[in-house]
């Protein structure tokens, strides 16, 4: 009964770092309804959506009613996190390990502050630059080498209990 209880609270404390492609994920018919699910699960408080300076920023450029999804997540629930030297330096060194060239700063960044800020999971629909089994090995190879520890990397899908 006793570790139920532990891994309840674990997972109702859940910190999970949220890209911009998952507010976009709400309003693409591939993506919609495992997108709307976990934004969902944060307006209840089941998870802990964490952000980042570089999604609001990426957020000012798309439509209103992509915004509106972040507004909607009670502030109580939701947690910015800063690009600081640190994670501007990690990713920096993503790019020099060649996992990704400079044209994805914006994604070592996510990773970044997501490792920096330990995380429980950075969640994504980016399939190409972050959501890919091989990168994911290599972010965590540096990770790892930079004294960090791994970062849990997932789709959004993986986190509803709807296929």
């Amino acid at each position: 009964m006793k570790a139920g209880f532990c891994f309840c609270f674990y997972l109702c404390n859940m910190r999970i770092y949220v890209d911009t492609s998952v507010f976009g994920g709400c309003f693409d018919s591939e993506f919609e309804s495992w997108s709307i699910r976990l934004i969902e699960k944060f307006k209840i408080g089941k998870y802990k959506a964490v952000i980042s300076e570089v999604t609001e920023a990426e957020l000012e450029f798309a439509p209103k009613h992509v915004q509106e999804v972040l507004s909607d997540i009670p502030k109580k629930h939701l947690e910015v996190v800063k690009l600081s030297d640190e994670a501007k330096n990690l990713a920096t060194i993503y790019i020099k390990e060649k996992i990704v060239t400079l044209k994805s700063l914006s994604d070592t960044q996510h990773i970044a502050m997501a490792t920096i800020n330990q995380v429980d999971l950075l969640v994504s629909w980016n399939f190409k630059h972050i959501v890919n089994y091989d990168r994911i090995r290599l972010y965590n190879a540096v990770n790892l080498k930079q004294g960090y520890k791994i970062l849990e990397i997932r789709n959004p899908r993986d986190l509803t209990d709807e296929n």
